[in-house]
């Protein structure tokens, strides 16, 4: 698998790597760490030279420290710099949708990331490939909450799982311990559904069971797949906000990483509800892989 590793000197970057040396890939990672240099905010008219070279030297500090990492976790791959606009730099040099990016939710200083704006936000929108948010250090995958909703980005959520991590991972006392997955369905009460009076109750109670054997039924393929691939898996079916539901769950379970769907709803619900993944990646303590 190719994974393009986007850093900027940061914890977040450094973490990043340490992620792709954890993860249980079916396929060694070959890696690329991209750091872009972005000349023309350089330029700006309010930078001074000293604020400049401080840039300068932590660009050049951060190759050499890239390059020592990927050394000593054993990854093949390289190391490169770049110029222009971090998110379109990153985008185009992103893999397609067989390989994976990594970026930290957050990096720099509070300045600098207020004037690039939300470099991982943007790559979610928009890059080719799935990309992992990293949210903190890496550790050993021992459970993750799928998010599904039976949407065809939901169902590639579920097959990079079945193809990309190995079912079970080295617990260092004697043998594999198979990897545990929480798949959660959350149906969303719709924004648009007639209101609660009258007539419309018996219509809102038959939609809403109709909703719930669809979800139940959808949920025992995914946890069947996912069983016949060697995890072990459950099924959580919850009404609710998606976003928060997914994000619950996912506390409440230790997660240590939360897949999902680039896109789910409809378009009027999402304009109404907002972006699930977004929101997700966002505001989940832990680390999100979105997947497109």
């Amino acid at each position: 698998m190719n994974v393009l590793l986007a850093t900027d000197g940061s914890t977040y970057g450094q973490w990043g790597l340490n992620w792709v040396a954890t993860l249980p890939f079916v396929t060694p990672p070959r890696v690329t760490a991209l750091h872009v240099l972005d000349r023309a905010w350089l330029r700006g008219p309010f930078r001074t030279r000293p604020e400049i070279l401080r840039v300068e030297a932590r660009s050049a500090r951060t190759l050499k420290k890239t390059k020592q990492q990927l050394a000593a976790l054993k990854l093949k791959g390289t190391v490169r710099q770049e110029q222009g606009a971090v998110a379109p730099v990153i985008l185009k040099r992103a893999p397609k949708r067989d390989g994976l990016l990594v970026v930290g939710s957050q990096g720099l200083d509070a300045l600098d990331r207020f004037m690039l704006g939300s470099v991982s936000t943007k790559l979610i929108h928009h890059a080719p490939c799935p990309v992992l948010v990293v949210k903190g250090k890496a550790t050993p995958l021992r459970r993750i909450t799928l998010a599904t909703d039976g949407s065809p980005a939901s169902a590639k959520a579920l097959e990079f799982v079945l193809t990309t991590f190995q079912p079970d991972r080295s617990s260092g006392r004697g043998g594999p311990v198979p990897i545990h997955v929480s798949v959660i369905h959350v149906i969303a009460r719709s924004p648009l559904a007639p209101i609660t009076i009258g007539s419309t109750i018996a219509w809102i109670e038959y939609r809403e069971s109709k909703v719930r054997e669809i979800g139940r039924r959808l949920l025992e393929q995914s946890v069947q797949k996912l069983i016949e691939a060697g995890f072990t898996a459950e099924p959580l079916c919850q009404f609710g906000n998606p976003a928060e539901k997914i994000m619950k769950a996912a506390s409440k379970q230790h997660a240590d990483l939360i897949v999902m769907g680039a896109k789910g709803l409809g378009g009027i619900a999402r304009i109404l509800l907002g972006s699930v993944s977004t929101r997700v990646a966002e505001y989940a303590t832990c680390s999100v892989l979105v997947v497109r």
